[in-house]
Protein backbone atom coordinates (compact mmCIF):
# COMPACT_ATOMS: atom_id res chain seq x y z
CA UNK A 1 0.00 0.00 0.00
CA UNK A 2 1.10 3.52 -1.03
CA UNK A 3 1.25 6.04 1.42
CA UNK A 4 1.09 9.92 0.00
CA UNK A 5 3.59 12.16 0.74
CA UNK A 6 3.05 15.31 2.85
CA UNK A 7 4.19 18.46 0.75
CA UNK A 8 7.42 19.77 1.89
CA UNK A 9 6.30 22.56 3.63
CA UNK A 10 9.52 24.26 3.35
CA UNK A 11 8.83 24.78 -0.37
CA UNK A 12 5.28 26.52 0.42
CA UNK A 13 4.60 29.80 -1.26
CA UNK A 14 3.25 32.51 1.22
CA UNK A 15 -0.22 32.14 0.11
CA UNK A 16 0.21 28.50 1.73
CA UNK A 17 0.02 26.43 -1.56
CA UNK A 18 3.32 23.87 -3.02
CA UNK A 19 4.89 25.47 -5.79
CA UNK A 20 3.42 22.35 -7.56
CA UNK A 21 -0.12 23.73 -6.28
CA UNK A 22 0.48 27.41 -7.75
CA UNK A 23 1.48 26.75 -10.82
CA UNK A 24 -1.19 24.25 -11.47
CA UNK A 25 -3.68 26.72 -10.36
CA UNK A 26 -2.18 29.10 -12.32
CA UNK A 27 -2.45 27.87 -15.02
CA UNK A 28 -6.21 26.99 -14.42
CA UNK A 29 -7.08 30.63 -14.04
CA UNK A 30 -6.52 31.60 -17.43
CA UNK A 31 -8.77 29.43 -18.64
CA UNK A 32 -11.55 30.87 -16.27
CA UNK A 33 -10.73 34.23 -17.37
CA UNK A 34 -11.66 33.03 -20.81
CA UNK A 35 -14.74 31.64 -19.74
CA UNK A 36 -15.47 34.99 -17.66
CA UNK A 37 -15.07 36.44 -21.11
CA UNK A 38 -17.40 34.07 -22.92
CA UNK A 39 -20.31 34.27 -20.38
CA UNK A 40 -19.89 38.21 -19.72
CA UNK A 41 -20.34 38.96 -23.07
CA UNK A 42 -23.98 36.12 -23.55
CA UNK A 43 -25.06 38.47 -20.50
CA UNK A 44 -24.88 35.22 -18.24
CA UNK A 45 -24.42 37.30 -14.71
CA UNK A 46 -26.69 39.45 -15.57
CA UNK A 47 -29.38 36.97 -16.37
CA UNK A 48 -28.72 35.66 -13.56
CA UNK A 49 -28.17 38.19 -10.82
CA UNK A 50 -30.14 37.96 -7.78
CA UNK A 51 -32.37 41.29 -8.04
CA UNK A 52 -31.78 41.94 -3.67
CA UNK A 53 -28.05 41.62 -4.26
CA UNK A 54 -28.27 44.69 -6.88
CA UNK A 55 -29.49 46.79 -4.51
CA UNK A 56 -29.15 45.58 -0.86
CA UNK A 57 -28.39 49.05 1.06
CA UNK A 58 -31.97 50.09 -0.63
CA UNK A 59 -34.47 47.28 -1.84
CA UNK A 60 -36.77 49.85 -3.25
CA UNK A 61 -33.46 50.95 -5.94
CA UNK A 62 -35.28 51.06 -9.45
CA UNK A 63 -33.18 48.02 -11.49
CA UNK A 64 -32.41 47.34 -14.89
CA UNK A 65 -34.45 44.36 -16.06
CA UNK A 66 -32.62 41.07 -17.48
CA UNK A 67 -34.38 42.05 -21.07
CA UNK A 68 -35.58 45.16 -22.61
CA UNK A 69 -39.57 44.67 -22.10
CA UNK A 70 -42.35 47.70 -22.91
CA UNK A 71 -43.93 47.31 -19.60
CA UNK A 72 -43.00 49.48 -16.60
CA UNK A 73 -46.08 49.03 -14.78
CA UNK A 74 -49.04 46.58 -14.24
CA UNK A 75 -52.36 47.02 -13.04
CA UNK A 76 -54.22 43.97 -12.47
CA UNK A 77 -57.57 44.40 -12.28
CA UNK A 78 -59.03 40.94 -10.11
CA UNK A 79 -62.48 40.28 -10.49
CA UNK A 80 -63.02 38.22 -7.11
CA UNK A 81 -64.97 35.38 -7.55
CA UNK A 82 -65.06 34.30 -10.94
CA UNK A 83 -66.52 35.61 -13.79
CA UNK A 84 -68.00 33.20 -16.30
CA UNK A 85 -66.08 33.26 -19.50
CA UNK A 86 -68.99 31.82 -21.09
CA UNK A 87 -70.83 35.28 -20.83
CA UNK A 88 -68.16 37.43 -21.25
CA UNK A 89 -65.48 36.37 -23.44
CA UNK A 90 -65.67 33.61 -24.72
CA UNK A 91 -68.96 32.89 -27.23
CA UNK A 92 -70.02 29.36 -27.83
CA UNK A 93 -73.21 28.81 -29.75
CA UNK A 94 -73.09 25.31 -29.06
CA UNK A 95 -74.73 25.91 -25.66
CA UNK A 96 -77.19 27.49 -27.51
CA UNK A 97 -78.12 24.49 -29.89
CA UNK A 98 -77.97 22.01 -26.57
CA UNK A 99 -79.38 24.24 -24.22
CA UNK A 100 -81.51 21.91 -21.77
CA UNK A 101 -79.34 19.00 -21.86
CA UNK A 102 -76.68 17.69 -19.71
CA UNK A 103 -72.91 17.59 -19.95
CA UNK A 104 -71.48 14.88 -22.28
CA UNK A 105 -70.14 11.72 -20.14
CA UNK A 106 -66.60 12.19 -22.02
CA UNK A 107 -66.39 15.81 -19.76
CA UNK A 108 -64.82 13.96 -16.65
CA UNK A 109 -66.68 17.05 -14.37
CA UNK A 110 -65.27 15.66 -10.97
CA UNK A 111 -65.56 18.21 -7.95
CA UNK A 112 -69.21 20.34 -8.41
CA UNK A 113 -67.93 21.19 -4.22
CA UNK A 114 -71.48 19.91 -3.36
CA UNK A 115 -73.36 22.17 -5.57
CA UNK A 116 -76.54 20.78 -7.79
CA UNK A 117 -75.16 19.74 -11.31
CA UNK A 118 -78.49 21.32 -13.64
CA UNK A 119 -78.29 21.56 -17.92
CA UNK A 120 -75.96 22.90 -20.40
CA UNK A 121 -77.15 27.38 -20.28
CA UNK A 122 -76.46 29.63 -23.31
CA UNK A 123 -74.89 33.00 -22.62
CA UNK A 124 -77.20 35.18 -20.79
CA UNK A 125 -76.23 38.08 -23.40
CA UNK A 126 -75.98 39.18 -26.74
CA UNK A 127 -72.11 38.67 -27.83
CA UNK A 128 -71.29 41.42 -30.52
CA UNK A 129 -67.91 42.19 -32.73
CA UNK A 130 -65.68 45.07 -31.42
CA UNK A 131 -63.12 47.02 -33.22
CA UNK A 132 -61.84 46.27 -36.69
CA UNK A 133 -60.81 42.58 -35.15
CA UNK A 134 -64.11 41.85 -34.74
CA UNK A 135 -63.50 40.37 -31.34
CA UNK A 136 -66.48 38.79 -29.62
CA UNK A 137 -67.32 40.12 -26.37
CA UNK A 138 -70.38 40.48 -24.61
CA UNK A 139 -73.17 43.04 -23.59
CA UNK A 140 -71.81 42.79 -19.50
CA UNK A 141 -68.75 44.76 -21.36
CA UNK A 142 -70.31 47.21 -24.33
CA UNK A 143 -67.45 50.16 -23.29
CA UNK A 144 -64.81 47.63 -23.23
CA UNK A 145 -65.88 45.85 -26.24
CA UNK A 146 -64.68 49.18 -27.90
CA UNK A 147 -61.54 48.56 -27.17
CA UNK A 148 -61.64 45.26 -28.28
CA UNK A 149 -58.44 46.10 -31.15
CA UNK A 150 -56.42 46.50 -28.10
CA UNK A 151 -57.17 42.98 -26.09
CA UNK A 152 -55.55 39.95 -26.09
CA UNK A 153 -58.05 37.81 -24.77
CA UNK A 154 -56.23 34.31 -23.40
CA UNK A 155 -59.20 31.61 -23.56
CA UNK A 156 -57.66 28.46 -22.15
CA UNK A 157 -56.69 29.60 -18.75
CA UNK A 158 -56.80 27.05 -16.11
CA UNK A 159 -56.10 26.45 -12.27
CA UNK A 160 -55.57 24.72 -9.33
CA UNK A 161 -58.22 24.73 -7.35
CA UNK A 162 -61.85 24.98 -7.19
CA UNK A 163 -62.21 26.51 -3.73
CA UNK A 164 -62.34 30.60 -4.09
CA UNK A 165 -59.47 31.00 -1.24
CA UNK A 166 -56.79 28.63 -2.25
CA UNK A 167 -57.48 29.68 -6.07
CA UNK A 168 -56.98 33.06 -4.79
CA UNK A 169 -54.29 32.61 -3.45
CA UNK A 170 -52.88 30.25 -6.57
CA UNK A 171 -53.50 33.07 -9.17
CA UNK A 172 -52.21 35.41 -6.95
CA UNK A 173 -49.09 33.59 -5.71
CA UNK A 174 -48.21 30.65 -8.32
CA UNK A 175 -49.67 27.73 -5.55
CA UNK A 176 -52.44 27.04 -3.56
CA UNK A 177 -50.39 27.06 0.03
CA UNK A 178 -50.18 30.30 1.48
CA UNK A 179 -46.85 31.75 2.50
CA UNK A 180 -45.28 32.33 -0.78
CA UNK A 181 -44.49 36.18 -2.23
CA UNK A 182 -47.32 37.10 -4.17
CA UNK A 183 -46.89 38.28 -7.97
CA UNK A 184 -46.53 42.40 -7.30
CA UNK A 185 -43.57 41.74 -4.94
CA UNK A 186 -41.71 39.44 -7.24
CA UNK A 187 -42.21 42.48 -9.25
CA UNK A 188 -40.95 45.40 -6.82
CA UNK A 189 -38.46 42.97 -5.70
CA UNK A 190 -36.95 42.23 -9.44
CA UNK A 191 -37.07 45.81 -10.77
CA UNK A 192 -37.72 48.05 -7.50
CA UNK A 193 -39.74 51.24 -7.92
CA UNK A 194 -39.39 54.49 -9.24
CA UNK A 195 -40.74 56.68 -6.70
CA UNK A 196 -39.49 56.43 -3.57
CA UNK A 197 -41.96 58.49 -1.75
CA UNK A 198 -44.96 56.29 -2.85
CA UNK A 199 -45.01 52.17 -2.18
CA UNK A 200 -44.07 50.31 -5.23
CA UNK A 201 -46.76 47.63 -5.02
CA UNK A 202 -50.85 49.14 -4.15
CA UNK A 203 -53.60 47.03 -3.62
CA UNK A 204 -57.48 48.60 -3.34
CA UNK A 205 -60.06 46.38 -2.22
CA UNK A 206 -63.83 46.51 -2.85
CA UNK A 207 -65.35 48.17 0.12
CA UNK A 208 -67.61 45.35 0.86
CA UNK A 209 -64.83 43.43 1.70
CA UNK A 210 -61.39 41.68 0.43
CA UNK A 211 -61.15 38.51 -1.02
CA UNK A 212 -61.62 35.50 1.67
CA UNK A 213 -58.27 34.35 1.87
CA UNK A 214 -57.15 38.01 2.62
CA UNK A 215 -53.67 39.07 3.00
CA UNK A 216 -51.86 35.91 1.94
CA UNK A 217 -52.92 37.42 -2.00
CA UNK A 218 -50.49 40.48 -1.96
CA UNK A 219 -48.32 39.09 0.90
CA UNK A 220 -44.52 38.95 0.51
CA UNK A 221 -44.34 35.79 2.00
CA UNK A 222 -40.86 34.70 2.91
CA UNK A 223 -39.38 37.83 1.17
CA UNK A 224 -38.98 40.86 3.38
CA UNK A 225 -41.59 42.90 3.94
CA UNK A 226 -40.44 45.90 2.01
CA UNK A 227 -41.96 44.10 -0.90
CA UNK A 228 -45.83 43.56 0.33
CA UNK A 229 -48.62 45.07 -1.26
CA UNK A 230 -49.77 48.58 0.85
CA UNK A 231 -53.77 48.64 1.33
CA UNK A 232 -55.16 51.56 -0.13
CA UNK A 233 -58.75 52.17 1.29
CA UNK A 234 -61.66 52.42 -1.65
CA UNK A 235 -63.00 55.17 0.33
CA UNK A 236 -61.75 58.24 2.39
CA UNK A 237 -58.23 58.41 3.85
CA UNK A 238 -56.52 55.68 1.83
CA UNK A 239 -54.08 54.89 4.35
CA UNK A 240 -54.72 55.00 8.33
CA UNK A 241 -52.86 56.42 10.56
CA UNK A 242 -50.01 57.97 7.89
CA UNK A 243 -50.48 61.39 9.61
CA UNK A 244 -48.82 61.64 12.75
CA UNK A 245 -49.98 62.94 16.04
CA UNK A 246 -50.88 67.16 15.91
CA UNK A 247 -48.57 67.94 18.28
CA UNK A 248 -45.68 66.22 16.62
CA UNK A 249 -43.97 68.56 14.03
CA UNK A 250 -42.32 68.27 11.00
CA UNK A 251 -38.83 68.85 12.28
CA UNK A 252 -39.61 66.57 15.52
CA UNK A 253 -40.16 63.95 13.53
CA UNK A 254 -37.59 63.87 11.57
CA UNK A 255 -35.34 64.17 14.73
CA UNK A 256 -36.98 61.08 15.62
CA UNK A 257 -36.66 59.24 12.63
CA UNK A 258 -33.24 60.04 12.47
CA UNK A 259 -32.53 59.06 16.17
CA UNK A 260 -34.48 55.51 15.19
CA UNK A 261 -32.55 55.14 11.83
CA UNK A 262 -29.07 55.35 13.35
CA UNK A 263 -29.87 52.58 16.07
CA UNK A 264 -31.40 50.52 13.88
CA UNK A 265 -28.62 50.83 11.25
CA UNK A 266 -25.53 50.04 14.55
CA UNK A 267 -27.89 47.06 15.09
CA UNK A 268 -27.93 45.89 11.97
CA UNK A 269 -24.07 46.41 11.33
CA UNK A 270 -23.17 44.56 14.23
CA UNK A 271 -25.95 41.28 12.65
CA UNK A 272 -24.63 42.02 8.69
CA UNK A 273 -27.55 40.02 6.67
CA UNK A 274 -30.72 40.86 8.38
CA UNK A 275 -32.68 41.54 5.91
CA UNK A 276 -35.86 41.93 7.72
CA UNK A 277 -34.31 44.77 9.58
CA UNK A 278 -33.25 46.33 6.57
CA UNK A 279 -36.22 46.29 5.02
CA UNK A 280 -38.02 47.61 8.48
CA UNK A 281 -35.73 50.89 8.41
CA UNK A 282 -36.35 51.29 4.99
CA UNK A 283 -40.50 51.36 5.69
CA UNK A 284 -40.02 53.66 8.30
CA UNK A 285 -38.28 56.04 6.08
CA UNK A 286 -40.97 55.21 3.38
CA UNK A 287 -44.01 55.95 5.83
CA UNK A 288 -42.53 59.33 6.11
CA UNK A 289 -42.42 60.35 2.42
CA UNK A 290 -45.95 59.45 2.05
CA UNK A 291 -46.94 61.64 4.58
CA UNK A 292 -46.65 64.29 1.56
CA UNK A 293 -47.01 62.48 -1.48
CA UNK A 294 -49.82 60.22 -0.75
CA UNK A 295 -52.67 62.85 -0.89
CA UNK A 296 -51.75 64.30 -3.59
CA UNK A 297 -51.30 61.02 -5.95
CA UNK A 298 -54.68 60.80 -4.47
CA UNK A 299 -56.46 63.69 -5.00
CA UNK A 300 -58.95 63.57 -7.71
CA UNK A 301 -59.88 67.18 -7.37
CA UNK A 302 -57.00 67.75 -9.28
CA UNK A 303 -58.59 66.06 -12.06
CA UNK A 304 -60.98 67.71 -14.87
CA UNK A 305 -64.76 67.33 -14.15
CA UNK A 306 -64.68 65.59 -17.93
CA UNK A 307 -62.11 63.24 -16.39
CA UNK A 308 -63.81 62.50 -13.18
CA UNK A 309 -67.48 61.70 -15.79
CA UNK A 310 -65.31 59.14 -17.68
CA UNK A 311 -64.42 57.74 -15.28
CA UNK A 312 -67.77 57.28 -13.42
CA UNK A 313 -67.20 59.13 -10.19
CA UNK A 314 -70.01 60.90 -8.61
CA UNK A 315 -72.39 58.79 -10.46
CA UNK A 316 -73.69 54.97 -9.85
CA UNK A 317 -72.53 52.09 -9.73
CA UNK A 318 -69.68 53.18 -10.90
CA UNK A 319 -68.58 55.80 -8.71
CA UNK A 320 -65.96 53.31 -6.43
CA UNK A 321 -64.42 51.18 -9.34
CA UNK A 322 -63.88 54.40 -10.76
CA UNK A 323 -62.20 56.50 -8.09
CA UNK A 324 -59.65 53.09 -7.71
CA UNK A 325 -59.02 52.97 -11.67
CA UNK A 326 -58.37 56.75 -12.09
CA UNK A 327 -56.07 56.36 -9.01
CA UNK A 328 -54.36 53.79 -10.22
CA UNK A 329 -53.76 56.02 -13.50
CA UNK A 330 -52.16 58.58 -11.28
CA UNK A 331 -49.91 56.19 -9.39
CA UNK A 332 -48.88 55.10 -12.63
CA UNK A 333 -47.76 58.57 -13.54
CA UNK A 334 -46.02 58.47 -10.73
CA UNK A 335 -43.40 55.51 -10.75
CA UNK A 336 -46.04 52.81 -9.37
CA UNK A 337 -44.59 49.48 -10.08
CA UNK A 338 -47.69 47.61 -9.58
CA UNK A 339 -51.16 47.93 -8.57
CA UNK A 340 -54.41 45.84 -8.15
CA UNK A 341 -57.60 46.42 -8.06
CA UNK A 342 -60.36 44.18 -6.19
CA UNK A 343 -63.98 44.16 -8.19
CA UNK A 344 -66.19 42.40 -5.56
CA UNK A 345 -65.61 42.03 -1.55
CA UNK A 346 -66.74 39.18 0.70
CA UNK A 347 -67.98 36.11 -0.26
CA UNK A 348 -71.05 35.12 -2.87
CA UNK A 349 -73.30 37.38 -4.46
CA UNK A 350 -71.18 40.44 -3.17
CA UNK A 351 -68.31 39.09 -5.21
CA UNK A 352 -68.44 37.79 -8.93
CA UNK A 353 -69.34 34.71 -7.25
CA UNK A 354 -72.89 33.95 -9.62
CA UNK A 355 -74.23 31.00 -8.40
CA UNK A 356 -77.77 32.35 -7.20
CA UNK A 357 -78.16 33.88 -11.12
CA UNK A 358 -75.49 35.11 -13.72
CA UNK A 359 -77.95 37.75 -15.04
CA UNK A 360 -78.36 39.33 -11.71
CA UNK A 361 -74.56 38.76 -10.29
CA UNK A 362 -72.91 39.48 -13.60
CA UNK A 363 -75.27 42.29 -14.48
CA UNK A 364 -74.50 43.96 -11.17
CA UNK A 365 -70.46 44.15 -11.25
CA UNK A 366 -70.46 44.27 -14.85
CA UNK A 367 -72.03 47.48 -14.52
CA UNK A 368 -69.76 48.56 -11.59
CA UNK A 369 -66.66 48.01 -13.75
CA UNK A 370 -67.55 48.31 -17.26
CA UNK A 371 -67.31 52.32 -17.81
CA UNK A 372 -64.33 52.60 -15.49
CA UNK A 373 -61.66 50.01 -17.02
CA UNK A 374 -62.75 51.88 -20.61
CA UNK A 375 -62.35 54.45 -19.65
CA UNK A 376 -58.78 53.15 -17.76
CA UNK A 377 -57.78 51.98 -21.11
CA UNK A 378 -58.54 55.56 -22.78
CA UNK A 379 -57.10 57.75 -20.26
CA UNK A 380 -53.53 55.46 -20.55
CA UNK A 381 -53.86 55.66 -24.19
CA UNK A 382 -54.61 59.27 -24.68
CA UNK A 383 -51.40 60.05 -22.00
CA UNK A 384 -49.31 58.18 -23.88
CA UNK A 385 -49.08 55.67 -21.07
CA UNK A 386 -50.84 52.34 -22.56
CA UNK A 387 -47.62 51.18 -24.14
CA UNK A 388 -45.59 51.28 -20.96
CA UNK A 389 -48.47 49.81 -18.95
CA UNK A 390 -49.63 46.39 -18.79
CA UNK A 391 -53.38 46.01 -18.03
CA UNK A 392 -54.24 42.49 -16.78
CA UNK A 393 -58.43 41.25 -16.33
CA UNK A 394 -59.48 38.35 -15.00
CA UNK A 395 -60.51 35.94 -11.67
CA UNK A 396 -59.42 33.26 -9.58
CA UNK A 397 -61.46 30.76 -12.06
CA UNK A 398 -64.18 30.89 -14.12
CA UNK A 399 -67.68 29.04 -14.18
CA UNK A 400 -69.54 26.12 -15.79
CA UNK A 401 -71.31 25.55 -18.86
CA UNK A 402 -74.28 24.47 -17.07
CA UNK A 403 -76.54 25.87 -14.84
CA UNK A 404 -77.06 24.88 -10.74
CA UNK A 405 -80.36 22.97 -11.62
CA UNK A 406 -83.21 23.31 -13.57
CA UNK A 407 -84.66 26.42 -12.71
CA UNK A 408 -81.36 27.70 -10.98
CA UNK A 409 -79.55 30.51 -13.40
CA UNK A 410 -76.76 30.16 -11.67
CA UNK A 411 -73.58 28.79 -12.60
CA UNK A 412 -70.81 26.79 -10.38
CA UNK A 413 -66.83 26.67 -10.59
CA UNK A 414 -65.03 25.53 -13.06
CA UNK A 415 -61.15 25.90 -13.17
CA UNK A 416 -60.73 23.79 -16.16
CA UNK A 417 -60.83 26.66 -18.57
CA UNK A 418 -61.64 30.04 -18.05
CA UNK A 419 -60.74 33.70 -19.91
CA UNK A 420 -58.24 36.61 -18.82
CA UNK A 421 -57.36 39.37 -20.93
CA UNK A 422 -53.94 41.92 -21.47
CA UNK A 423 -53.57 44.99 -22.77
CA UNK A 424 -50.99 47.10 -23.17
CA UNK A 425 -47.50 46.90 -22.05
CA UNK A 426 -46.12 45.22 -25.40
CA UNK A 427 -49.24 42.81 -25.77
CA UNK A 428 -50.81 42.18 -29.41
CA UNK A 429 -54.28 43.40 -29.36
CA UNK A 430 -57.44 42.76 -31.14
CA UNK A 431 -56.80 39.00 -30.91
CA UNK A 432 -57.81 35.42 -28.40
CA UNK A 433 -55.00 32.99 -28.08
CA UNK A 434 -56.23 28.95 -27.00
CA UNK A 435 -59.84 27.26 -26.92
CA UNK A 436 -61.88 25.59 -24.41
CA UNK A 437 -64.32 22.69 -26.40
CA UNK A 438 -67.34 23.51 -27.54
CA UNK A 439 -69.38 24.33 -24.68
CA UNK A 440 -66.65 26.34 -22.81
CA UNK A 441 -66.37 23.68 -19.97
CA UNK A 442 -62.51 22.99 -20.52
CA UNK A 443 -59.13 24.19 -22.33
CA UNK A 444 -58.41 21.95 -25.19
CA UNK A 445 -56.02 24.27 -27.31
CA UNK A 446 -52.93 25.80 -25.86
CA UNK A 447 -53.73 24.73 -22.50
CA UNK A 448 -52.34 27.79 -20.09
CA UNK A 449 -51.83 27.32 -16.37
CA UNK A 450 -51.51 30.20 -14.31
CA UNK A 451 -48.18 30.20 -14.34
CA UNK A 452 -47.81 31.09 -17.77
CA UNK A 453 -49.66 33.94 -17.22
CA UNK A 454 -47.05 34.91 -14.41
CA UNK A 455 -44.64 34.42 -16.75
CA UNK A 456 -46.02 36.37 -19.51
CA UNK A 457 -46.59 39.52 -17.20
CA UNK A 458 -42.86 39.25 -15.63
CA UNK A 459 -41.41 39.01 -19.45
CA UNK A 460 -43.82 41.30 -20.82
CA UNK A 461 -42.31 43.59 -17.61
CA UNK A 462 -38.80 42.78 -18.77
CA UNK A 463 -38.29 39.64 -16.37
CA UNK A 464 -36.87 36.54 -16.88
CA UNK A 465 -39.52 33.82 -14.45
CA UNK A 466 -37.06 31.08 -14.53
CA UNK A 467 -33.60 33.51 -13.43
CA UNK A 468 -35.52 35.68 -10.94
CA UNK A 469 -35.31 33.89 -7.59
CA UNK A 470 -34.74 34.61 -4.16
CA UNK A 471 -32.68 32.14 -2.01
CA UNK A 472 -34.89 30.60 1.17
CA UNK A 473 -34.09 27.54 2.94
CA UNK A 474 -31.73 26.20 0.95
CA UNK A 475 -33.20 26.69 -2.16
CA UNK A 476 -33.60 29.08 -5.18
CA UNK A 477 -37.16 30.09 -5.29
CA UNK A 478 -39.50 31.30 -8.30
CA UNK A 479 -42.48 32.67 -9.00
CA UNK A 480 -43.01 29.98 -11.36
CA UNK A 481 -41.62 27.07 -9.27
CA UNK A 482 -39.49 26.20 -12.32
CA UNK A 483 -43.08 25.72 -14.52
CA UNK A 484 -44.75 28.08 -16.88
CA UNK A 485 -44.15 29.14 -20.72
CA UNK A 486 -44.09 32.82 -21.66
CA UNK A 487 -46.75 33.20 -24.35
CA UNK A 488 -45.39 34.76 -26.78
CA UNK A 489 -47.91 34.65 -29.22
CA UNK A 490 -49.65 37.67 -27.82
CA UNK A 491 -46.62 39.46 -27.31
CA UNK A 492 -45.49 42.31 -29.87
Amino acid sequence: MSIKKKPNRSRLFPCGQTRREFVWEMGAGFSGLALTSLLGADSFFAKHAHALGQAASNPLAPRRSSYFGKAKSCIFLMMNGGPSQVDTFDYKPELQKYAGKSLPKDKKYINSGGRRVGYLTPNWRPFRPGGQSGLLVSDYFPNVRRHADKLAVVKSCQADSHAHGSALVGMNTGSTFIGRPSLGSWCVYGLGTENHSLPGYVVMLDKRGGPISGQPNWSSGFMPSTFQGTLFRPSGNPILDLQGPSHLDAISQRRQLDLLSQLNQRHLDERPGGRELAARIETYELAYRMQSETPEAVDLSKETQATRNQYGIGMQPTDEYGRNCLIARRLVERGVRFIQLYSGGGHLEDTWDGHESIEKNHGLHGAEVDQPIAALLTDLEQRGLLESTLVVWGGEFGRMPFSEGKDAPGRNHNPYGFCMWMAGGGVKGGMSYGETDEFGFQAVVNKTHVHDIHATILHLMGIDHESLSYFHQGRQETLTDIHGRVIKEICA
